[in-house]
């Protein structure tokens, strides 16, 4: 039921009213007043907010572990960051994603509703500070630059490890219908132009093997994001952090996470520097292009019905037209080029945030985080959506890709070790003439004898699966 009751919280502007049912404080508030920007939620990228309760939970022991506050406090911090970790408190997190003072409100956000929960688990009342403090406890021996961009690298490698999982999963999707076609034999082509045979199973796993680079990839570049800066506090130097604080919040993050979190060597270079998400995003553009690829791919293959190549049929999902009774369109495909499309355009954002930086901080650290979560968070759908209703339910074709085998001029190209390149091309330009097929043509001039022919043209030996004899 909805209340109006709030309690009173102060800050550096003074006095402001939060509603007391809120674990949020005074200066999430003062944020959700400030950045109507998006419309995008923090507490829609879950990775992001567990990453920040991992981070806390982390600096938490280390503080106990070097004096700083008493292990009552810290247990009710442990209890509150774990139901963060476990997906409770999350609706707390309403900030925009785009917001300025280089994520200050998100870090703060993250201190208060912890605070605020920690004082319930220890028997007090929301916003009695005294005894678990937003400041002085939940953010003791950090700044904003070190808590904020170690859980954006926390939060993205634990994004990455479903992302690469989810990769994976249509991969293998991929894989499996290339074993069921593996036996169909039908024309490659290049420039759009007939080319050589080949087999539907070689198209299939050269989708297949094109996405497992990528997703290679994403596993090299995970290293990277399991870098952190905590212990750097406001610029890299330290201050306000005890001696061993850096070192035993890594270890202790590190635990948490099941990450290999390391700290960084410079912590004042690692403070101003983002060219791992720089690094991440591109990975992130390079499987967009090749996936996007893909995706044409499968919208050409299948394109007709009965004026297209119409080699393999997509699953039906939806009427694809207001106006054109019968028309089905390729919209699995469709909606997956836009997700690539729009992580493309995301890793310029991320570049030219990047490069925005200046001297010891990079206040534009938001704006990447907005785009790379939200690009893992559409791949991770898109992977999905691409593999259930599409990849798993393709249909071939047969008859179809055999015609093109059959009338291609592309087979002669077999014949040019055999008849040699020109009297080859003499009966391509013949076939194209006529419109005959390059077999028949080799049997009426009785250019080889049918044993040639079944060695020359035999569909193994063209598509590269045996060695000619």
């Amino acid at each position: 039921m909805a209340t109006d009751a709030t309690r009173i919280e102060h800050d550096l502007l003074g006095d402001k009213a939060v509603p007391a049912s809120a674990y949020y404080g005074v200066q999430t508030a003062r944020a959700l007043d400030n950045f109507h920007i998006s419309g995008v939620q923090i507490r829609l990228y879950p990775n992001l907010i567990r990453a920040f309760a991992m981070v806390k939970m982390a600096a938490a022991r280390a503080n106990v572990e070097c004096g700083v506050f008493g292990k009552e406090i810290l247990s009710g911090m442990e209890r509150a960051c774990q139901e963060i970790i476990d997906g409770k408190l999350h609706d707390e997190f309403r900030l925009d994603v785009l917001q300025g003072g280089a994520g200050t409100s998100t870090n703060m956000n993250a201190n208060e509703v912890i605070a605020n929960r920690a004082l319930e688990l220890m028997g007090h009342q929301k916003g009695e500070y005294r005894y678990c403090d937003p400041h002085d406890h939940v953010n003791a021996s950090q700044s904003t630059n070190d808590a904020y961009p170690s859980a954006l690298h926390v939060g993205m490698a634990l994004g990455n490890v479903q992302l690469v999982a989810a990769i994976g999963e249509l991969i293998a999707a991929f894989r499996g219908k290339g074993r069921e076609f593996a036996s169909i034999l039908k024309m490659g082509r290049t420039q759009l132009q007939d080319a050589v045979p080949m087999t539907s199973r070689q198209e299939f796993e050269a989708f297949a093997e094109t996405l497992a680079g990528e997703a290679r990839a994403l596993e090299v570049v995970h290293q990277v994001l399991c870098e952190v800066n905590m212990g750097a506090t406001a610029i890299g130097t330290g201050l306000n952090a005890p001696a061993g604080y850096a070192q035993k919040c890594s270890a202790h993050l590190a635990t948490i996470t099941g990450l290999p979190i390391r700290l960084a060597e410079n912590l004042i270079e690692a403070t101003q520097d983002t060219q791992a998400f720089v690094l991440y995003s591109s990975c992130m553009k390079s499987l967009a292009i090749k996936l996007s690829k893909v995706c044409n791919d499968l919208r050409l293959l299948s394109s007709g019905p009965r004026c297209g190549l119409h080699e393999i049929n997509l699953p039906p999902k939806q009427p694809g037209s207001s106006i054109m009774p019968g028309k089905v369109n390729p919209v699995i495909p469709e909606v997956v080029n836009m997700v690539c499309f729009r992580v493309i355009g995301s890793d310029l954002t991320v570049s030219m945030a990047a490069e925005g930086g200046q001297l010891q901080l990079n206040v534009f650290e938001p704006v990447i985080a907005a785009c790379i979560f939200e690009a893992q968070t559409l791949f991770i759908n898109a992977a999905r959506t691409l593999r259930v209703h599409c990849v798993e339910g393709i249909t071939a074709n047969v008859d179809v890709m055999r015609h093109f085998v059959d009338y291609s001029v592309g087979t002669v190209t077999a014949l040019n070790p055999v008849i040699g390149y020109d009297r080859a091309t003499e009966l391509a330009a013949e076939a194209m003439k006529t419109g005959r097929g390059i077999l028949d043509l080799v049997r009426e001039r009785r250019i080889l004898t049918e044993d040639q022919i079944a060695k020359v043209l035999d569909p193994a030996a063209m598509t590269g699966q045996v060695r000619r004899g």
